[in-house]
């Protein structure tokens, strides 16, 4: 006789000595899958969530629960390291990711640890790989291994004197990689003095945090951290700290510090150093900590000389972080006193994206509008400056470009 009591207890008894670790497989092959799958299976290991390997599946998955393991499938990689740098932002810094590849290669491993990744050579057996997963889960448990080094990528917007765009930028990339590229972005305001990052985030009330000095030796931990942070959304948030009686030397350094707690909740943490100039403590820090330094330069001598200055005091520095260099007319292209090629002369170095003056740009922002999102030209540029921050390929524009030169000699 048909026993529903006696069916339902066994199906909890089977849930129960279910081993639960939590996992995605972004699978490119048959093969891979199969195997996964069955190996979960054999080891009475929860069965793992399996999507298919492309950019759209991950954003749509990727943050859907929380998981520990993401297991992605690179056997039809050309060049795994490539790939997986490609799509490094898109994955939460709180997962361990295990890569399954068929490149056979020392470096190949290399530059995936340095990235917080593992690398597991294909093929492999079942065992091997239940072996593996059940290693790095628990190094999780631990609070070991290569998930722990797996922070925010760092990136600083500097502008090479006020009022060239430089907090416009950053709050527009980071609009970007937070709505359009599923990037959880952590923009950290360094003007002590007020500023306009509101306006240019749409963010109603928004107002810097004050900073206490008796509790910060105390309270200098991740809690503290989050309490000092405004969120415009669940994937972009804000660092601003203010005080009355702390020096704006003391005020970036803890800001530092704290956002340096927050690391690993964020897959970039970007910098806006929107008022020119750099103090030594400045570049020190970005020569250490930043990978990627976004420079915006405006076509006057004054922009050009702070910028070939402050590469200078870079180099001097043995800074290896990569540069963006964006040409920004904040005025009429008719009002600049050097041209793109001048610039590209003193600098050493090319222009990577140019960014045309807009007249109605300041009443779209006031209306609360995107300028990424809108209809004007300068959409394209910021959409360029994401997609170099990301490692794309940027197609440039011919039309823009012929455009802008024909209204002024180089």
């Amino acid at each position: 006789m048909f026993d529903l009591v006696d069916l339902l207890k066994t199906d909890s008894v089977k849930e129960a000595h279910e081993e639960k670790i939590t996992t995605v497989l972004f699978q490119q092959t048959p093969e891979c899958r199969n195997l996964v799958e069955e190996a979960y299976r054999f080891e009475g290991i929860m069965s793992p969530v399996v999507v298919n390997n492309n950019e759209e599946s991950i954003r749509e998955h990727v943050r859907a629960s929380a998981i520990e393991i993401v297991i992605v499938e690179l056997n039809n990689s050309s060049n795994v390291t490539q790939d997986m740098e490609r799509i490094s932002h898109l994955l939460p810094n709180e997962a361990s990711v295990i890569v399954i590849g068929s490149e056979d290669s020392i470096s190949t491993i290399r530059n995936l640890k340095d990235m917080g990744f593992y690398y597991l050579f294909w093929p492999i057996t079942k065992q091997e790989l239940i072996d593996f997963v059940r290693n790095v889960h628990e190094n999780r448990q631990r609070k070991a291994g290569l998930g722990k080094n797996r922070d925010a990528k760092k990136v600083a917007f500097w502008g090479s004197k006020g009022g060239v765009g430089t907090t416009l930028l950053t709050s527009e990339v980071a609009y970007l990689l937070a709505n359009e590229k599923d990037s959880k972005c952590l923009i950290v305001d360094h003007d002590y003095l007020g500023g306009n990052l509101d306006i240019f985030m749409g963010m109603k009330g928004y107002g810097k945090k004050p900073l206490q000095t008796g509790t910060l030796s105390a309270n200098l931990d991740i809690t503290y951290a989050q309490s000092l942070v405004s969120k415009q959304s669940d994937m972009l948030s804000v660092l601003g700290v203010d005080s009355n009686d702390i020096s704006e030397e003391e005020l970036k350094s803890y800001t530092r510090a704290l956002s340096s707690q927050l690391a690993k909740e964020n897959n970039f943490i970007i910098e806006d150093l929107s008022r020119g100039g750099c103090s030594k403590l400045d570049a020190e820090y970005l020569s250490k900590h930043c990978q990627i330094i976004i420079l915006i330069v405006e076509p006057t001598v004054s922009s050009l000389r702070e910028t070939v200055k402050f590469i200078t005091q870079m180099e001097e520095l043995n800074c290896r972080s990569r540069y963006i260099v964006v040409l920004n007319h904040p005025r009429p292209e008719q009002s600049a006193t050097i041209t793109k090629k001048e610039i590209e002369q003193y600098l050493n170095q090319p222009i990577d994206v140019v960014l045309p003056f807009e007249q109605s740009a300041g009443e779209q922002l006031i209306l609360g509008k995107k300028l990424s999102e809108g209809k004007l030209k300068i959409r394209q540029g910021i959409n360029e400056i994401t997609s170099l921050l990301l490692g794309e390929t940027v197609t440039a524009n011919p039309s823009w470009f012929q455009r802008l030169m024909s209204k002024r000699s180089c």
